[in-house]
C-alpha cells in the first residue's frame, strides 16, 4: 500500500506540477505550461534555489520572500497587467538576471516599479534586464549593497517628462553600484536621495529630464557615463564630496553640470558640448549652461572642456569659494556669466583656464599669458541687468565701448577674473571618455545581451 501511494503521487507530480527540481539548487520550468503565475513558481521553491524560466511569458506581481536566483533566456516575459510592481524583493541575497520586464502600474505614491525592493534589503543584484512600463523602472529605499547592472530601462516617450517614473530610483541606500544600463524616456535615469558611497558608471542617458541627479548624497562617484537630448546631465545638489569625472554631455537644453549647494567635490575631466536651450522663457537668463554654479561652495572644477554653448559657466547667489582652473572654454556665446558683486578669481597655483578668442602674450614660454583676461565685461553685465538692451549687443557703438574698456585696461569693480590664462587648449585625450550612445551595444536591442558580465560586481 505504502508503494502504491508514492507512486500515484509521483505520477501526479509529472503531470501537474509547473515546475521540476532538476537537484536541489536548480529548478527548470516547465516550458509546456501556458501563462503561470510567477508566484507559484516562487512559493515552490526553496531559500538559494535557482529558478531558470523558459521563453514564455509569466504574470507578475510576485513576491520574493526569500533568497533565491531568478534567471530567464531571451524571451522570459513578466508581465505586470498594468498594475502594481511586476516584482516585489522581500528578502536579501536575490538574483534578477536576463528578464524581458513589462507593464506594471504607474502610480508613484504606491511606488509601483519593475521591480521594487522593500526597505532593508541587501546583496541585491539586477542585471541584464530589459525594462519597459510607466511608475519605476528600478526603485528601492532604506537598503544597502545593491548592484543594478547591463539593463536596458524605458519609460513613456508620450508622457510628459515629469510625469514619468525614474529609471532608477534609491533613497537612503549607501553602496550602491550602477553599471552599463541604457536608460531612456524616464524622468531622471538615476536618482539618489540621502545614501553614501555610490557608484555610477559606464551609464548612457537619453531623452529624460537629468542623467544622474544627487540630493542630499555624500561620498559618491561618477564616471564614464554619457548624457544626450537631456534637459540636464547630471545635477549634484545639497550634496557632498561627489567625484564627477570623465563624463560626456551633448545637446542637452538647460546645463550640463549643476553645483546646487553642493560641497566639497570634484568636477574634472568632462567633456559638456551644444548646451542650447531651444525654448528660452525671456531674453536672457534662461541661456543653455555648461555648467551652473548655484550657492555651492569649496568644489574644485578642473580639466574640463565647455563647448558650443550659450553659457560656458554661469555662476551666482554665493558661488564664488570654489577653485576654477584648467578648464577650456571653447567657441561659446558667452564664456562665463557671474551674478555677484565681487571680484572672483578663476586660477589656481597661478594656473588659469583656455579660452577661445582671448589674445594674449607669452614673454616666459610658460604656457600662459602674462595678461590676465575677464570674459566678462562691464557691458556684458549691464546686458544681464537690462535684458530689453540685449538688441544692442553686437551694435557698432557696443563693440567700440568694448575696444576702449581693453585700451585702457579698466578694472572691474566685480566680475570674473583669470590672471593667469592659458595661450593653448590642454591636449589631454582623455576629457569625458564615455563611449557614444548610438554605438553602445544595447541601444539598437530589443533584448540585452547575456555576455557582458558587470565590471563592478560586489559579489564576485
Amino acid at each position: 500500500m505504502g508503494k502504491f501511494v508514492l507512486i500515484w503521487w509521483w505520477i501526479i507530480g509529472v503531470f501537474t506540477a509547473p515546475i521540476t527540481l532538476a537537484d536541489s539548487m536548480e529548478i527548470d520550468v516547465n516550458p509546456l505550461v501556458k501563462s503561470v503565475l510567477l508566484q507559484e513558481i516562487i512559493d515552490e521553491a526553496s531559500a538559494h534555489d535557482r529558478i531558470a524560466l523558459s521563453n514564455q511569458t509569466y504574470l507578475g506581481n510576485a513576491i520574493i520572500n526569500k533568497p533565491l536566483t531568478l534567471i530567464g533566456h531571451p524571451r522570459s516575459i513578466i508581465d505586470a497587467q498594468g498594475q502594481g510592481s511586476a516584482i516585489t524583493i522581500a528578502s536579501n541575497d536575490v538574483n534578477i538576471k536576463q528578464l524581458n520586464i513589462l507593464n506594471w502600474g504607474d502610480d508613484q505614491y504606491e511606488l509601483n516599479a519593475g521591480i521594487l525592493i522593500n526597505d532593508g534589503m541587501t546583496n541585491i543584484v539586477i542585471a541584464d534586464n530589459v525594462l519597459t512600463g510607466d511608475g519605476f523602472g528600478i526603485r528601492a529605499d532604506n537598503s544597502h549593497h545593491i548592484e543594478i547592472s547591463h539593463n536596458l530601462i524605458s519609460g513613456d516617450a508620450e508622457r510628459f517628462v515629469l510625469d514619468r517614473g525614474d529609471g532608477i530610483y534609491l533613497k537612503r541606500v549607501d553602496h550602491a553600484v550602477i553599471n552599463g544600463n541604457v536608460i531612456k524616456d524616464v524622468r531622471d535615469g538615476v536618482y539618489l536621495e540621502s545614501g553614501k558611497h555610490s557608484l555610477v558608471t559606464n551609464n548612457q542617458f537619453s531623452k529624460q529630464q537629468y542623467g544622474i541627479h544627487y540630493m542630499y548624497t555624500e561620498d559618491d562617484e561618477a564616471f564614464n557615463n554619457a548624457a544626450t537630448k537631456v534637459d540636464g546631465g547630471y545635477a549634484l545638489m545639497n550634496s557632498k564630496r561627489i567625484n564627477l569625472h570623465h563624463n560626456q554631455v551633448n545637446g542637452a537644453a538647460i546645463f550640463g553640470v549643476l553645483l546646487n549647494m553642493t560641497n566639497d567635490s570634484n568636477v574634472h575631466a568632462n567633456h559638456v558640448n551644444n548646451i542650447v536651450n531651444a525654448n528660452p522663457k525671456m531674453p536672457t537668463g534662461d541661456e543653455g549652461k555648461s555648467m551652473f554654479i548655484y550657492g555651492a561652495r569649496d568644489n574644485r572644477v578642473y580639466n574640463n572642456e565647455f563647448a558650443n554653448s550659450e553659457i560656458g559657466i554661469y555662476m551666482a547667489m554665493g558661488g564664488e569659494g570654489n577653485q576654477i582652473y584648467s578648464n577650456q572654454f571653447i567657441n561659446n556665446q558667452a564664456h562665463v556669466k557671474y551674478v555677484g558683486d565681487t571680484i572672483v578669481e578663476w586660477s589656481h597655483k597661478e594656473q588659469g583656464n583656455y579660452w577661445s578668442g582671448f589674445i594674449g602674450w607669452d614673454r616666459t614660454g610658460d604656457g600662459f599669458s602674462e595678461q590676465a583676461y575677464q570674459p566678462s565685461d562691464h557691458l556684458d553685465r549691464l546686458y544681464w541687468l537690462y535684458p530689453e538692451a540685449h538688441f544692442l549687443l553686437k551694435s557698432p557703438v557696443a563693440s567700440l565701448l568694448r575696444w576702449t574698456q581693453q585700451q585702457f585696461q579698466i578694472m572691474p569693480e566685480a566680475g570674473v577674473m583669470d590672471s593667469f590664462p592659458m595661450m593653448s587648449p590642454a591636449a589631454n585625450s582623455n576629457i569625458g571618455y564615455a563611449a557614444e550612445l548610438a554605438d553602445y551595444p544595447y541601444v539598437n536591442s530589443n533584448i540585452v545581451s547575456t555576455t557582458q558580465p558587470s565590471e563592478h560586481s560586489l559579489y564576485k
